[in-house]
């Protein structure tokens, strides 16, 4: 059987971690490119990465692609596709379209177009056509428009793969989960090694963190029918269940993880506690209320990751200016032998926290551009 071409997006900054996750689940032909990767791959490549990936957002299989100058060429691209080879007319549909310095004016009227050519197939075929939702599709089809080629794809995801089902509760302006994982990779964690996240917010590091140790798949934890690619047509059910059955089965057990949270906030250290209960792994963390300025490192040597408040408002801006070289001096005093590494969208947090940074690495959270910092901690002054 011949592969499809699939697209992954993930965070920008993240492409190449995403390329050795492609590579892991058996896609050839990888590619990497600005916001994500793409790759061949049979169906057991495809459901791998929706099991497994860490760093992809969504896994999208294509199914047409061409130059194009209108929407009338958006629609007669879309015309062309034999939908009901991929979905039944009983499936709901919604249909995305994302541009890049496109020549067309109305994206909507695009959308537009795409889903009439879609239901007009359908028509043709059957006398029916299916209904739209933009809540809660079955199927989902995206269209990725450049200056001169559009490009159909059928989303096997669903809900973004960064939702793993374990956040109940939620903090202001969280890290998405994929995002969390990927800055664990470049900091070079890995599992065994002391992780200590002493802004924890409402846990993602922990999570991420902690299931990594056990080896737990993230796609484990969606329930029966809720991946985009057990609504296709085509779908293998007994592949899947293979393939979620060797997971599984490579989960390993653990008494306690030589992972810490703490925050400030007595609320956050609550949230924490609750999403890392929720998905079972409250045992393995330890998490405590903590002032990141006074608490002391809990292993000789290990890995500080932290996600600190950026400073959006004047005040706020005020405030980080003051706090940065109290933390500067905190992390000389009580983390010589650490390797402590910040997510900031804040420039100044390297000149101000007095250290020079080993590696800046740029991410993207969301829209908003950043650097990953890391500072080597020895004892005296790191300048």
């Amino acid at each position: 059987m011949k592969p499809e071409r699939y697209f992954a997006p993930c965070p920008r900054g993240l492409e190449a971690l995403l390329a050795a996750d492609a590579a892991a689940a058996g896609g050839v032909d990888v590619k990497i490119v600005p916001g994500g990767v793409e790759f061949a791959g049979d169906l057991a490549c495809c459901y791998r990465m929706n099991l497994a990936s860490r760093i992809a957002t969504r896994v999208l299989r294509r199914v047409a692609t061409a130059d194009y100058r209108s929407e009338d060429d958006v629609y007669r691209l879309a015309r062309g596709v034999d939908w009901p080879r991929h979905f039944d007319v009983e499936r709901s549909l919604r249909v995305y379209v994302t541009a890049q310095r496109s020549p067309l004016k109305s994206l909507e009227f695009a959308t537009l177009r795409v889903k009439d050519a879609v239901c007009d197939v359908f028509r043709d075929a059957s006398g029916r056509r299916p209904s739209v939702n933009t809540k809660a599709p079955d199927v989902r089809i995206h269209l990725f428009l450049t200056a001169e080629r559009a490009t159909l794809y059928l989303d096997t995801s669903g809900e973004p793969l960064w939702q793993r089902g374990h956040k109940i509760a939620k903090v202001e302006a969280p890290l998405k989960e994929n995002l969390a994982a990927g800055i664990l990779r470049l900091a070079g964690w890995q599992p065994g090694v002391p992780l200590l996240d002493p802004m924890c917010g409402s846990g993602t590091f922990l999570l991420e963190a902690a299931q990594m140790s056990l080896d737990d798949a993230p796609g484990l934890g969606r329930e029966p029918g809720e991946f985009a690619f057990e609504r296709l047509r085509g779908f293998d059910a007994g592949l899947w269940r293979a393939l979620r059955k060797s997971a599984a089965a490579t989960r390993l057990p653990a008494d306690t993880l030589p992972i810490w949270g703490s925050d400030l906030s007595a609320d956050a250290v609550a949230r924490a506690g609750q999403n890392l209960a929720h998905a079972g792994l409250d045992d393995l963390v330890s998490l405590a209320r903590a002032d990141i300025l006074a608490r002391a490192a809990p292993q000789p040597t290990g890995i500080l990751i932290a996600n600190p408040p950026y400073g959006e408002r004047l005040g706020e801006l005020d405030e980080l200016a003051a706090f940065y070289p109290k933390l500067g001096t905190a992390l000389k005093r009580n983390f010589a032998g650490w390797d402590c590494w910040f997510l900031s969208a804040d420039t100044r947090l390297p000149k101000l926290i007095g250290l020079k940074p080993m590696r800046k690495i740029p991410l993207y959270n969301g829209p908003l551009e950043c650097r990953l910092y890391g500072f080597r901690m020895v004892s005296g002054s790191n300048r």
